[in-house]
């Protein structure tokens, strides 16, 4: 067996054993190991992601959580505001389709003052039950919040990407704030840092194989989230084995060689830069499902730092080594929070954990410049050979020469 069957034999065996983790482990801790998984899962998307942005293209952004929450909050709107009833409120906002009526409701805020100022609220209490409202379909409101974070990613990258150098790292972090401090201030429509609860992914249950699981059980999501993980590897994989990968590449080595050859460049950036985008909000808007809720907290610069470090530990120019990161990093943060003591002083680890973290970022930048990860994958890809065959043709030479 050679080493590229080898990697291909270890990634099956990674993969089957994440699909039958929920039923292998069972100490008491499952619902937080679950949830680590999960977590996990989530973040390995971003960094993967920003990875093909980043270290495939060359495009460096700060705006990756900004789509990440256009993806949750435009779920989360979808989902707070919009329903269908059989009868008309005369309250709301409010369409007739068939024999439904499409219903929106207006927005109150979150102060006790207004609350009892929603329609929707003042409906049912006239109807004292009688008439039951259905909520929209959750992955209607997923698919919304996907195309939301692409459609502002086709924007952002027809403003911005036919420029070059800093320009898309400020703008992205610029509108990263912005979009953050706007949800927080829009708090009749955004509940601003109350933030908005979301249906769960199956808020009435679901039946698997004749076994019933509750909306809160972990199994459902961890799977959904791990299906997804899975599925946006093989885009990106695909990505960057065609042709598009190729013509990416070539941007981020040398954009006026690739633009001499014939290479649309504004167009392959605006394309990676939908796509990840795109990505990121799908994932935030199934995380947010997934948690229940979300607030302005979830954009904060910090959380895209830590996606950037996750990619550049795992492997910047490797999406595969990113994500692997991405879950690695994930489970040895929640690790660190255990404290310990070392000749009879007490180390906090919720404070010290974070300076370990970033300590492993600073070895990495400087003695692994391609990330942990990433070597080992070249390792069995057989990456190093043409630098050794290379060197073994030039000492071939000399040797002739001589």
């Amino acid at each position: 067996m050679n080493r590229q069957q080898t990697l291909w034999l270890i990634s099956i065996l990674i993969i089957v054993f994440f699909i039958a983790f929920p039923f292998l482990y069972g100490r008491k801790d499952y619902d937080y190991i679950m949830h680590v998984c999960i977590t996990g899962f989530f973040y390995a998307i971003l960094a993967s992601s920003w990875s093909m942005l980043a270290g495939y293209a060359g495009q460096f952004s700060f705006g990756h959580m900004a789509f990440m929450g256009l993806g949750a909050y435009g779920t989360a709107l979808f989902s707070h505001y919009f329903y269908l009833s059989p009868v008309p409120t005369n309250l709301c906002t409010e369409f007739e389709i068939g024999d439904q009526y499409f219903i929106i409701k207006n927005a109150v805020g979150v102060t006790s003052s207004t609350l009892d100022q929603d329609c929707l609220t003042k409906a049912l209490a006239v109807w004292d039950g009688s008439i039951q409202i259905t909520p929209m379909p959750i992955w209607i409101g997923i698919i919304l919040g996907a195309l939301l974070g692409g459609i502002f990613g086709l924007l952002i990258g027809m403003l911005v990407l036919r420029l070059r150098a800093a320009y898309l790292a400020l703008f992205t972090l610029g509108f990263s704030e912005i979009l953050r401090a706007t949800i927080s201030a829009e708090i009749k429509i955004t509940r601003g840092q109350a933030g908005i609860e979301l249906p769960y992914l199956f808020e009435n249950g679901i039946s698997i194989f004749g076994h019933e699981f509750s909306k809160t059980d972990k199994i459902p999501p961890y799977y959904v989230m791990l299906f997804l993980l899975l599925a946006c590897m093989a885009v990106l994989a695909w990505l960057a084995k065609s042709r598009f990968g190729l013509f990416v590449r070539a941007l981020r080595e040398d954009e006026d060689a690739a633009a001499a050859l014939g290479v649309n460049t504004v167009r392959f950036k605006i394309m990676v830069f939908v796509i990840t985008s795109t990505m990121a909000a799908l994932a935030g808007a199934v995380q947010a499902h997934y948690i229940g809720i979300i607030t302005p907290n979830n954009l904060m610069i910090l959380q895209m730092s830590l996606v950037v470090a996750m990619a550049v530990i795992g492997g910047l120019e490797n999406f595969a080594a990113a994500a692997i990161g991405a879950i690695i990093i994930q489970f040895l943060l929640e690790l660190l929070r255990e404290s310990f003591v070392i000749g009879g002083v007490e180390v906090d680890m919720t404070l010290w954990r974070l300076v370990f973290f970033g300590a492993v970022l600073m070895i990495t930048l400087r003695f692994y410049r391609n990330g942990l990860i990433t070597p080992i994958i070249e390792f069995f890809t057989r990456a190093h050979v043409a630098s050794e065959t290379v060197e073994k043709r030039g000492f071939q030479k000399t040797e002739d020469v001589e």
